[in-house]
């Protein structure tokens, strides 16, 4: 049996939050609330500054009556004891709950990010990886589990998976981070285990069962595949090389799935490597973006990279067979969803691919695209190339003279 696995280059943990800076927290404080019948509290707070020493910092007359300040240790149960006094209670840190716009979203949609996709009809996009979620700001209406665990269970274990989902279509909800095709309603389908690990045969599976809903009438249009392992194109759908693997996409494909795939992390021609070799999907490179913004000079982040370049971990192409179906996208330090409920940032092809992903959902719910994946595809790779070289990176298609081949930076603004 052949392995395949996925194509994570590297893990960047850290806690990414949505708190304001230690800066802006409150210093140590209290909230002195008075009782009701109390019929003048400035007079009651002017009171304890004098005596107590107490710092005023707020009055309160009508919600409740009472003050805020900073009060010296020795005099707290001096204050507490007051027979004006209902109670006492210590100042507390709050947050604004605020969404960030990830860099690579901000590249390839200048003109932000789409307002929410998730009341959108006739639109899903199916995460082939280690499961998506469960995660509150993922749209995933359904799933199904060729991995290990329980069959019905089609949750995310290892955070890759949750990740892609993440890029493509995390909600434009005022919280966490957004994707290209904010709250297109995604399926999770478990291929890889909690290693990110898996066969082939679990990928059919998961092929197998996109395959199955769509011939049924299920909206699934495009297919995410940020995994690979070795073997090559036989320019046949896999029935000269005996590539089950190949044949399966191919009949999806033909059911009319897009298939978006990771070129992969070797720094390395993509063509011994599938399903990134097949000529029906749309690959896809890495390129590195640090500000969400093209001209390059910003600071790398989590990677020593150069801002608007080519990641250096990227594969790429070099036949003008592959050359026709591969395109680039952000891939180096992408903030994105985390198995948990939280986020992370991570790096590699892995991250690009689901920026196409959700380009694609959007070109198809604009009605901009056509319908067929091989027109999807061309439609894709020549909207990229129009946006010219200023739009792109050092090493892009404009830039690099031939070989090695990364493609045109995606246009996402469908």
């Amino acid at each position: 049996m052949r392995r395949i696995v996925v194509s994570t280059f590297l893990l960047i943990f850290g806690l990414i939050g949505a708190q304001l800076p230690a800066s802006a927290h409150p210093p140590e404080g209290h909230i002195v609330v008075l009782k009701d019948d109390v019929p003048d509290v400035p007079a009651v707070a002017a009171d304890h500054a004098q005596r107590f020493g107490a710092s005023l910092r707020h009055v309160y007359e009508d919600a409740i009556k009472g003050y805020a300040a900073v009060i010296p240790p020795q005099h707290l149960a001096h204050i507490q004891n007051d027979l004006r006094v209902l109670f006492v209670t210590e100042d507390r840190a709050i947050s604004a709950f605020a969404q960030t716009v990830p860099t690579g979203v901000q590249r390839i949609q200048p003109t932000g990010p789409v307002t929410n996709m998730a009341a959108v009809t006739g639109i899903e996009v199916a995460v082939i990886d280690t499961g998506s979620g469960p995660h509150p700001d993922l749209n995933v209406v359904g799933g199904t589990n060729c991995s290990t665990g329980a069959k019905n269970s089609y949750g995310d274990g290892n955070g890759h998976g949750t990740h892609v989902a993440g890029t493509i279509g995390a909600m434009n909800n005022t919280a966490g981070v957004v994707g290209v095709a904010a709250g297109v309603p995604l399926d999770s389908v478990r291929v890889l285990n909690n290693n990110g690990s898996g066969s082939w045969s679990s990928v059919i599976c998961g092929i197998d069962w996109v395959t199955k809903r769509v011939r049924s009438g299920a909206p699934i249009k495009v297919a995410n595949m940020s995994l690979g392992g070795s073997g090559s194109d036989d320019g046949n759908c896999g029935n000269t090389n005996g590539d089950a693997l190949h044949k399966a996409i191919c009949s999806s494909v033909a059911a009319g799935v897009t298939y978006v795939v990771a070129a992969g992390n070797d720094g390395t021609d993509f063509a011994a490597s599938v399903p990134a070799s097949y000529g029906e999907v749309l690959t896809v490179t890495a390129m590195a973006d640090f500000n969400g913004a093209p001209g390059g000079g910003a600071t790398a982040t989590c990677l020593s990279e150069v801002d608007d370049t080519v990641a250096y971990f990227s594969n790429f192409a070099v036949a003008p067979v592959d050359i026709a179906h591969t395109i680039a996208a952000p891939g180096v330090c992408i903030l994105s969803t985390w198995k948990g409920g939280g986020y992370n940032t991570i790096s590699g092809t892995s991250m690009a691919t689901p920026h196409v992903s959700g380009a694609v959902a959007l070109c198809l719910a604009s009605r901009t695209c056509p319908s067929a994946p091989s027109d999807i595809i061309t439609k894709l790779v020549g909207d990229a190339h129009a946006q010219g070289a200023t739009y792109g990176f050092v090493g892009d298609a404009f830039d690099s003279g031939g070989a090695p081949y990364y493609g045109y930076l995606v246009d996402g603004t469908y």
